[in-house]
């Protein structure tokens, strides 16, 4: 049953909506379409970063998903390519409470509307985004339809009905359609102040990456550690892997069920943590490290998802700030005895680091690299490197 839509106090009666954001339950969200024009189906979640729009935009692991921000001005910086995380747009759409704001910032090259147009993403502002943060945060993410028409023409009943009969995330492996076809290498360093991006000149290392959706940034905070990075696309085998003799072995980021893409991934992983190679995993690299350990992965109620999640580095005793984005989590409980749990989330208890006792192999759930996001956990990098000198 499609419920009365919610639409903006200012608006007048006689005024149309351009954009639509349609739940499974039948809640409506109008508002003004933004970006690209059409319709997507999608699993609906909130992230609560105040900076790096474009970084989230960016982020591959967003594949399937419409990201509602909960900060209310977006667009106040800009967009420049500097800041893109990946070369093509893998979420489904956005959703603004406040039109996009005026770019004021020296780095701007682009209108973030003319952005999003140009890459095919569908947004919509002037929404009661909190209401929408609540209605997440209580009833976990729903499947939606973000939609956008200049002529206000929606078919409100069959936009319910796409997305109530939308499969969801469960059992998708979506890796397979974000990662590279293609080895290539990357030697790009970190941005720097007045400096832009360097270029590594004497490796140290030589790491291998399995792309399941990565970040350029991660690939950058490898270089910075001195490593020469080869990255394999995610159906790599363990075989190919090994031949390239990298010194060490990270499993990126990605979309989708850490499970489905599982099943092809985790008999790698496993001939790969038994050669003794160091192994170095973040957000879906995490969870198939938890999987590989013969551990189970969960689908969350709300996800995580922004750039002010408190987590302890139990190892240390410390807290940090960091970024997260995912919807699934590695049961703690279900780890075995040679595993540890290094890190937790200090908002929910949920698992954000794991470790092998008997091997040079660690993951976490969260996003070092700090793209977006505070800088607290870049040491994550060297302890990767340290990890490589010990196994020479």
């Amino acid at each position: 049953m499609m419920k009365p839509p919610a639409r903006p106090k200012e608006w007048t009666e006689e005024e149309v909506a351009t954009g639509v954001l349609v739940l499974a339950d039948g809640t409506v969200f109008e508002g003004k379409g933004l970006g690209s024009i059409g319709a997507k189906v999608g699993e609906v979640c909130f992230n609560t970063a105040m900076t790096g729009y474009q970084e989230i935009l960016t982020d591959p692991s967003y594949a399937s998903q419409i990201i509602a921000f909960t900060f209310p001005h977006i667009g106040n910086v800009g967009t420049n390519a500097e800041d893109d995380e990946a070369m093509n747009i893998a979420a489904c759409g956005a959703v603004f409470k406040a039109d996009i704001t005026a770019p004021s910032n020296y780095r701007n090259t682009g209108h973030l509307d003319q952005w999003l147009k140009r890459r095919g993403l569908i947004a919509i502002c002037g929404i009661d985004t909190r209401a929408l943060t609540v209605r997440i945060r209580e009833a976990g993410m729903p499947h939606g339809v973000i939609a956008h028409d200049p002529a206000g023409r929606f078919d409100r009943v069959a936009l319910q009905r796409e997305a109530a009969q939308w499969r969801g995330l469960e059992g998708l492996d979506l890796a397979k359609e974000v990662s590279c076809t293609q080895t290539y290498a990357s030697d790009q360093t970190r941005w720097h102040w007045g400096e832009g991006f360097g270029r590594l000149d004497n490796p140290l290392f030589h790491v291998v990456a399995m792309d399941f959706g990565i970040k350029r940034n991660i690939l950058r905070a490898l270089s910075d550690i001195g490593a020469k990075v080869t990255v394999v696309p995610a159906s790599a085998s363990a075989e190919t892997i090994l031949a390239l003799n990298p010194d060490g072995v990270f499993l990126s980021n990605g979309p989708g069920d850490p499970a489905a893409t599982g099943a092809y991934a985790v008999p790698v992983i496993q001939t790969l943590i038994a050669s003794g190679k160091p192994v170095f995993g973040i957000c879906l690299g995490h969870q198939m490290l938890g999987l590989a350990a013969g551990g189970r992965t969960a689908k969350m109620h709300q996800g995580h998802h922004g750039a002010n999640h408190p987590v302890k580095d139990k190892t240390t005793g410390k807290v940090e700030i960091v970024s997260m984005n995912h919807g699934f989590t590695v049961d703690k409980a279900s780890l075995p005895a040679n595993v540890v749990e290094t890190h937790v989330s200090l908002f929910d208890g949920t698992n954000c680091g794991i470790a092998w006792l008997d091997r040079p192999v660690f993951g976490v759930q969260y996003h070092p690299e700090a793209s977006p996001g505070p800088q607290d956990s870049h040491y994550l990098f060297e302890r990767f490197a340290q990890a490589m000198r010990k196994a020479r």
